[in-house]
């Protein structure tokens, strides 16, 4: 599929949004296709003209921010190698997450998303577009190059990674939970912070980064054409 539904229909495109706006209000569960359907401005066989189910709308709509977010980060990527240096690239993620409500809804409540995945395949492509199979791999590639420190363990590393950006999220969501400690610049510290907990002490040649920086990207594209081929088997007309 190297289109999407809503870049060749206005309807579809009003759809998705209407769904969208509906589900960080009220949450996925309480949604219904009627209520989608009037948002949008349509009736409700034009919704199951492009989706068969509410599920198969949803985990439609939750692949299009992943696919979105791997865009902007991949953009980052080919403008500037250096993107993927742990210290810049910490802030751009969650920069990047933290400007998009739906994505912090599927945060905050991925279980109605677990709920959604019916389908084996659904659930090992969202398995691996999942923050922590990103992260994962990302590092791994670091750490081949010599980007990432590798005298302590890979999961020990992720799992501090993970609690660092959870933590500098939620208090960059809500400033005032940091009280009279709250700064100007949240995402330098976070840059500082990372940079102490992973990169080595001398930066890696620029050579090297633009080899990591290639795989990184290659298998962040590999994760986008698996969730598109996702949104393509959810679309209605296809099974």
């Amino acid at each position: 599929m190297s289109r999407l539904i809503e870049h060749d229909s206005v309807k579809a495109a009003r759809i998705l949004d209407s769904a969208r706006e509906l589900a960080v209000e009220h949450g996925v569960r309480k949604v219904t296709i009627a209520e989608i359907a009037a948002a949008a401005g349509v009736g409700k066989g034009t919704v199951y003209l492009y989706w068969e189910t509410k599920e198969d709308l949803f985990v439609g709509l939750a692949a299009r921010e992943v696919l979105a977010w791997i865009d902007t980060v991949n953009t980052q990527i080919d403008q500037d190698p250096q993107a993927i240096l742990p210290r810049r690239l910490a802030p751009l993620l969650l920069r990047t997450a933290q400007g998009n409500p739906w994505l912090r809804w599927l945060r905050s409540d991925d279980s109605a998303l677990r709920q959604l995945l019916h389908r084996p395949a659904d659930q090992k492509r969202f398995a691996e577009a999942s923050p922590s199979a990103m992260g994962n791999a990302v590092l791994t590639i670091l750490r081949d190059h010599g980007i990432v420190r590798d005298d302590l363990p890979l999961p020990r590393q992720m799992y501090a990674l993970h609690a660092l950006l959870v933590g500098f999220g939620n208090v960059m969501a809500d400033p005032a939970a940091a009280g009279p400690l709250n700064i100007d610049d949240p995402e330098t510290a976070l840059a500082d912070t990372v940079h102490l907990l992973l990169e080595p002490p001398r930066d890696p040649a620029a050579r090297v980064v633009a080899q990591a920086a290639e795989e990184v990207r290659a298998r962040f594209t590999e994760i986008h054409g698996n969730l598109l081929e996702l949104v393509a088997a959810g679309a209605a007309g296809t099974r």
